[in-house]
């Protein structure tokens, strides 16, 4: 039975918002898919300097995809993935600054939403950054690939991608995953100044830099004809 998802809520702290996305898996349920959606529109719709940081509390900061609700829900497997993909394709294009604060393991989908973030900082000691998908047979989606391999250098997105490799946080610094591997009390306040250094690029025109700069994966993101490939 899929447990009960745990409901992500925004605080804000001066002019850097914080999404805390749960303290359990945080997987990707349906209804927690909406409230961070409603929270993105909060932050979009806010005026002003404004910058958004993403963090969790406990072991895992997210799982990805509740795959438990998926086969229980094998009707709206299709479009389960289109709405994930469009949660990927509007945190890439958000016209705000963008930090994930990975204080635990971060895996599959909950990786890629990490890499939609424009910059992650991560517990150095433990906890690992994966993209399993090789290990557990289940090959990502043509939009999955692309925000992979548009976030990642090409060893780094083929290594990861291919074989699956569990990242620490120092390892994830090395590899150009993360921008900062920190120790464990410091992650959030590591992410949170982070994004307040960058609170006066919010607005239309830094929207529209991303949106040109990933063109590409943002158009197989929301490609809708076929999201399983």
């Amino acid at each position: 039975m899929t447990a009960t998802p745990v409901t992500p809520s925004l605080d804000r702290h001066d002019s850097v918002f914080v999404l805390d996305l749960g303290d359990g898996e945080n997987r990707f349920h349906p209804d927690w898919l909406t409230a961070v959606g409603a929270a993105l529109d909060e932050v979009e719709k806010a005026e002003g300097p404004r910058a958004l940081v993403t963090a969790a509390t406990g072991k895992f900061y997210s799982n990805g995809l509740d795959l438990e609700w998926v086969l229980a829900h094998a009707d709206q497997h299709e479009n389960y993935v289109v709405t994930v993909h469009e949660l990927f394709a509007r945190m890439l294009s958000l016209p705000v600054i963008t930090v994930a604060a990975l204080q635990g393991h971060t895996f599959a989908a909950g990786a890629m939403f990490s890499l939609a973030h424009d910059f992650r900082v991560m517990r150095a000691d433990r906890g690992f950054w994966c993209l399993p998908e090789a290990d557990i047979n289940i090959p990502f989606t043509p939009g999955m690939a692309a925000l992979i391999q548009s976030r990642l250098a090409p060893r780094t997105a083929h290594e990861a991608m291919l074989t699956a490799h569990r990242y620490g946080g120092t390892d994830a610094a090395a590899a150009g995953i993360v921008d900062q591997a920190v120790p464990e009390d410091a992650v959030r306040s590591a992410a949170i100044e982070l994004a307040q250094a960058q609170v006066t690029k919010a607005g239309d025109t830094l929207g529209t830099i991303k949106a040109r700069m990933y063109a590409p994966a943002l158009a197989t993101l929301r490609d809708t004809t076929n999201p399983l490939g």
